[in-house]
């Protein structure tokens, strides 16, 4: 433990430590498959099913691809640093872990409040898309209108996403062993109705769609300035950010949210046999997997209607998905193969989603910052109270609240997530140089610096007014920290501790 107040940073060796406490302790029971599998399920779900029709119709035209590769690459940069973070500290918390063994608990503390922002309004956000899925399939075997969301005196009610957050809540209090192998099941399947996607669609493809390729930028009200535009469009002057190089910017930033995952595998190194080894293994392969899959799926729905088609606002009005490629070329039936892809996908990335809110709340109660009572484990190695949280606070927003319009509000605490990953891998070799590293970032401090650099790039392509939204959070962390946290740290407790100690 070294510094002081709000600057104290939690050794590495001590955080190692603390994952030997019987009443906190995680079983370690997850293989390198495991975490692939975790990995490629919560990629491959709301991203692919939603944001690349979307995008490509409302952004960034038949260039989504590259905006794809573009975020892509971020990932990429910081998940090397991930996977060295993981392997050198095996804990539970993921950003929140390595930030407070480098930067000192304030910062830790921030960035932990920021993955709560992340995984709880993205596993609502998914939730809520699911129960809209299943509300199309419902109709679609039974014939007539079958509601997943009630108006009960004023108020929405959204019985499917309560439905679906409770099991999966329940699911994992079992055990992540068994979510491992849920999730290999519904992950065999949702690639499979991809490259389905992919393969079916080729035949589809009109070379004529990508012209022009990236769409001159749209003008006056169509350009969406104000508080919707990028900030990086706001402070180069520009009138908007939909279409044309902005627009194209702006559409790297949003997908991002669609390979939100990788991080995830992070937070279960401590359940993870061999975490030097397997962590890495599960970071980097299922980022590559997903990444093959998402430009090869842009690239041919871009292919397949004219980019205009798939814009939100284009008739038949209504949200635009992969679906509505299929059903555009007057191929219904691979349209629902698809939705019902999207049914069975969107589970298990509501699940995992969850796992990273757990054991980041799991994390920082273990370290006092939030009550201690979260962290006790059950028989079953899982911390249930956590769990049982987490999925009360998940399923009201989804069941009450729109959930939807949140994708940058998630982008925007992940990219600054990375940032901090990313230099603390820079800040850790300086202070920690003897640290054994089961995986190692080559050409250190080239990948962290052009880590960062991405990721605020893509930060600042961001709408102002996530900004603003994001700012407001974070306020709202500080004062929690000072309120709370500051005085129940563990470390915090044992510092003052120690000088009466060596008194007496």
């Amino acid at each position: 433990m070294a510094g002081t107040g709000i600057w104290r940073t939690k050794s590495v060796e001590r955080s190692i430590a603390d994952t030997d406490e019987p009443d906190t302790r995680l079983r370690r029971n997850l293989s390198a498959w495991d975490l692939t599998v975790f990995g490629v399920t919560v990629m491959v779900g709301a991203g692919i099913f939603t944001l690349t029709a979307r995008t490509a119709g409302d952004l960034a035209g038949p260039s989504v691809s590259v905006a794809f590769v573009l975020a892509g690459v971020a990932c990429a940069l910081a998940a090397l640093c991930y996977a060295e973070f993981a392997s050198t500290v095996p804990v539970a918390g993921s950003a929140y872990t390595f930030s407070y063994a480098t930067f000192g608990e304030f910062i830790a503390w921030i960035i932990g409040w920021d993955l709560v922002l992340e995984f709880s309004v993205a596993a609502a956000a998914v939730a809520k898309g699911w129960s809209v899925y299943l509300e199309e399939l419902l109709v679609s075997v039974f014939g007539e209108s079958v509601a997943t969301t009630l108006d009960l005196g004023g108020v929405s009610f959204d019985w499917g996403s309560l439905l679906l957050v409770v099991v999966l809540a329940v699911l994992l209090t079992l055990g992540t062993k068994l979510s491992a192998r849920v999730s290999i099941v519904i992950t065999t399947i949702k690639v499979l109705i991809i490259l389905f996607v992919i393969v079916l669609g080729i035949a589809y493809i009109n070379p004529d769609n990508y012209t022009p390729f990236v769409p001159p930028a749209a003008e006056g009200e169509a350009a969406g300035g104000g508080v919707e535009q990028s900030l990086f469009s706001v402070l180069a002057g520009g009138s908007g950010s939909v279409y044309g190089a902005f627009g194209l910017l702006a559409g790297a930033s949003l997908v991002f949210f669609a390979f939100i995952g990788f991080d995830i595998v992070a937070t279960t190194a401590e359940e993870t046999r061999n975490p030097q080894r397997n962590v890495p293994r599960g970071i980097l392969g299922s980022l590559a997997i997903v990444t093959v899959l998402y430009v090869a799926t842009s690239l041919v729905v871009a292919g397949m209607v004219p980019y205009t088609d798939l814009a939100t606002d284009a008739e038949p009005a209504g949200r635009k998905t992969l679906a509505t490629a299929f059903a555009n070329n007057g191929v219904d039936w691979a349209a629902h193969i698809v939705s019902i892809g999207a049914v069975v996908g969107l589970i298990t990335v509501v699940m995992v989603l969850l796992l990273g809110q757990q054991r980041v709340l799991f994390a920082m109660s273990r370290d006092g910052l939030l009550p201690r009572a979260l962290a006790k484990t059950g028989s079953r190695g899982t911390p249930v109270r956590v769990n049982v949280l987490v999925g009360i606070v998940v399923a009201v927003a989804a069941t009450f609240f729109d959930a939807s319009q949140l994708e940058e509000m998630v982008n925007v605490g992940t990219l600054f997530a990375f940032v901090l990953v990313s230099a603390g891998v820079m800040v850790l070799r300086r202070k920690r140089p003897d640290l054994p590293r089961g995986f190692r970032v080559p050409f250190v401090p080239l990948i962290p610096i052009l880590a960062i650099a991405v990721c605020l790039w893509l930060m600042l392509n961001l709408t102002v007014l996530t900004w603003l939204r994001f700012l407001v959070w974070m306020a709202l962390g500080v004062v929690i920290y000072f309120a709370y946290s500051r005085r129940n740290s563990l470390l915090g407790r044992e510092q003052k501790e120690a000088p009466a100690a060596t008194t007496d």
